[in-house]
């Protein structure tokens, strides 16, 4: 039973369309997958004439350097949609119950056709190393900077949906440089960074299963093809899912994971707040407020619901910016009031410019549908125990949309290394706060090394 078969049911059961266990698919098709430069074109091709490769017994294992440069006609293709959008009447409330108000996304839409510019984010992106290298079948996207301090410590860091590589691009540079950002050569870190299957440059599917596990495997091929015999993982969202998966297939040479969304409800609680049931007798404060968070999530993530179900049908964010941009920021209820105070002019972990960086990235490569096929393919819940034994270190940033006990935290990882509740950030957590975020790779996986 997938993420949304096990939805489907209890649903039925419940008389509630509560989101499932929020599943992903990662499939792909060679759409950028070449050597050089790529330069626009293909973002408005339907996926039937995207080119397919041949299967072959023997994989390629060339890494091949990467830049992208959108062509002039796309952005201004882009421009025009956007100034020609039509939008609905305004909602009937004064809240967020019903999705994003029209109030911001006419205030994105203007932003975004008038102002914003997407050649910074552009050139910021082609300022790091990236590659593309085929891992069983499929053509892999990641970043890959090394730093200049010997004896660094290899990290792979997986972003989630709706994010992309662009989410992490903050943290690049303290981690591999940190004597430069109030760290000592001791903190160095080499980065990887792989877009998943599906998203940004890699490959879009061409067959189901890519889910998390095939996506771990994949990601231990790409730290051993670059050369690491021991590495550590980082994962939010999906990447804390994936590399949580890492940690339960033990590959050689992962020393251990660190995550700021981590799994550590014991099933039956997670279960229960599932089917939006009481809290469970016996459960301390804190943990009451956690079951009480999570009974909420599963209430407010209806997107997880139809990506999960009917992917295709959501043709409609291939042909409208605007309407791409709206589904991809109603992620969830904390996240939205951030991105609309940055849309109002507040000063937020968010800006506006970073907002449209990564719908445009979403855009340009036309994975809007391709992204949401991940979540036909989980096969488990985001929350719940996975038996990770390595060791493992836990972020918990307050804006998150689960709470995470330190009780529940160490049943779920009997070898946690790190725990740390912050004082501020939420679910893109290195997006939002980077230097929190740094500090944290930092201690968390300070004895490692």
């Amino acid at each position: 039973m997938n993420a949304f078969e096990r939805l489907a049911y209890f649903a039925k059961a419940t008389m509630s369309a509560t989101a499932s266990a929020l599943g992903v698919a990662l499939i792909a098709s060679p759409v950028y997958a070449v050597a050089g430069e790529v330069t626009g074109g293909g973002a408005l091709a339907p996926s039937s004439s995207t080119p397919t490769r041949p299967r072959d017994t023997t994989e390629n294992t060339a890494i091949r350097p990467f830049t992208y440069r959108a062509s002039d006609a796309e952005l201004d293709d882009l421009r025009r949609r956007i100034v020609a959008a039509r939008l609905p009447e305004k909602e009937p409330v004064n809240d967020h119950s019903q999705g994003v108000p029209l109030a911001t996304v006419q205030k994105l839409a203007k932003y975004w056709a008038t102002e914003y510019d997407w050649r910074k984010i552009e050139t910021r992106m082609n300022s790091y190393p990236q590659f593309i290298t085929e891992i069983d079948g499929l053509d892999i996207h990641f970043i890959h900077v090394k730093s200049k301090h010997p004896n660094a410590l290899p990290v792979i860091v997986t972003h989630g949906w709706p994010g992309s590589t662009i989410e992490q691009l903050k943290i690049i540079d303290p981690l591999t440089n940190p004597t430069a950002y109030g760290g000592s050569a001791a903190d160095a870190f080499d980065v990887v960074i792989p877009s998943m299957p599906g998203y940004g440059f890699s490959g879009r599917p061409t067959a189901t299963g890519w889910g998390p596990e095939r996506i771990a495997r994949a990601w231990d091929v790409l730290m051993k093809r670059l050369g690491y015999k021991k590495y550590v993982a980082q994962g939010g969202d999906w990447g804390a899912v994936i590399t949580e998966f890492m940690g339960v297939q033990k590959p050689a040479g992962l020393l251990g994971i660190h995550t700021n969304m981590p799994g550590v409800v014991p099933p039956d609680i997670d279960a229960a707040a599932f089917l939006g049931k009481p809290a469970p007798d016996g459960l301390s404060a804190e943990e009451k407020r956690a079951y009480d968070d999570l009974a909420f999530t599963y209430k407010n993530v209806y997107y997880a619901f139809y990506m999960g179900s009917r992917p295709q049908t959501l043709t409609a964010l291939s042909d409208s910016p605007v309407g791409l941009a709206t589904f991809l920021i109603d992620h969830d209820p904390r996240s939205l009031t951030l991105i609309a105070r940055a849309f109002d002019g507040e000063r937020t972990g968010l800006t506006r410019d970073d907002v449209l960086d990564n719908v445009t990235l979403f855009w340009l490569t036309n994975t809007g549908v391709s992204a949401s096929r991940l979540y036909g393919e989980n096969k488990h819940s985001y929350f719940a125990v996975k038996n990770v034994t390595l060791p493992v270190a836990v972020s918990v940033f307050p804006d998150e949309i689960e709470s995470v006990p330190r009780s529940w935290a160490e049943r779920a990882f009997p070898n946690l290394v790190h725990f740390n509740k912050l004082d501020k950030g939420g679910h893109f957590a290195a997006w939002e706060q980077p230097e929190l975020f740094v500090k944290e790779l930092r201690a968390g996986f300070k004895s490692l090394r």
